[in-house]
């Protein structure tokens, strides 16, 4: 299935490939490849069920990393995942040694243990609609509030993502419920070893998050060595909108 794809920088520089969350989109990373895009070509899809991409099943990994695989064209790339996103970013360099040079893993969903996978599909059934449009921006803000979320930015992301629907007039996010809880299932099952992935990482984690990495990081840095940086920021589980500039800046340090 063919993506859509947001692009920015230079198509000849190296390839900085981003991938989002459920729920979320290529346009998430818009304001980090504005950092970026003067060193990378920027490369930001969005993953199937979610923004412009094909919203039919499957929603498997096997599907998502098929359709990555079309947008990366097995160019020798960065992989920088957010949440399931970096999920997806270890999928990628462990089926694919020697395709993956570096990853940044955005306070990752990696591996939901099988409860907390249940908890986070059941909840995606219900129906998230807004009156307004500006409704849906301050419910998102004041679930940001305490990790200092700026507003302009959550507005200047969201007047693209969400939108009005024509059955009924509601505002509600461009995604495939669906595809979103499919996704929960897959995050309850193992990721792939970290030995597979023995590739220099940014691990960048929310103080704040609701998401742990603790059952995972003493495996992480067996395995990796002093070839994983953990750098962990005041914000919660959406890093990039509760503490842009840390995370941009450490990103851009590793990336140097």
């Amino acid at each position: 299935m063919t993506l859509a794809v947001h692009e920015w920088g230079d198509p000849d520089a190296p390839l900085l490939l981003c991938l989002h969350g459920v729920t979320g989109n290529g346009l998430h990373f818009g304001r980090l490849a504005g950092r970026l895009a003067d060193r990378f070509h920027v490369v930001a899809p969005d993953l199937l069920g979610h923004g412009d991409s094909p919203w039919q099943p499957p929603w498997t990994l096997r599907a998502h990393i098929a359709a990555i695989h079309e947008v990366a064209a097995d160019s020798r790339l960065t992989c920088l995942g957010h949440s399931f996103g970096a999920r997806l970013a270890l999928e990628l360099a462990a089926g694919a040694p020697g395709l993956v040079e570096r990853l940044v893993l955005l306070d990752p969903a990696v591996f939901l243990p099988p409860p907390v996978a249940l908890f986070a599909a059941e909840g995606s059934r219900a129906d998230r609609s807004y009156s307004s449009f500006e409704e849906g921006v301050d419910r998102r803000y004041e679930e940001s509030l305490l990790h200092s979320t700026d507003r302009a930015l959550l507005h200047e992301e969201l007047r693209t993502h969400l939108v009005q629907t024509a059955s009924d007039g509601l505002w509600r996010y461009r995604y495939c419920q669906s595809a979103v809880i499919a996704a929960y299932s897959d995050l309850a099952t193992q990721p792939p070893p970290f030995e597979r992935v023995a590739v220099p990482t940014l691990l960048v984690l929310g103080r704040h998050s609701y998401l742990t990495y603790d059952h995972l990081l003493a495996e992480h840095r067996a395995a990796l060595g002093d070839e994983l940086e953990l750098v962990t920021v005041d914000g919660g589980h959406t890093v990039l909108w509760d503490a842009f500039d840390e995370v941009a800046d450490a990103v851009g340090r590793f990336l140097a």
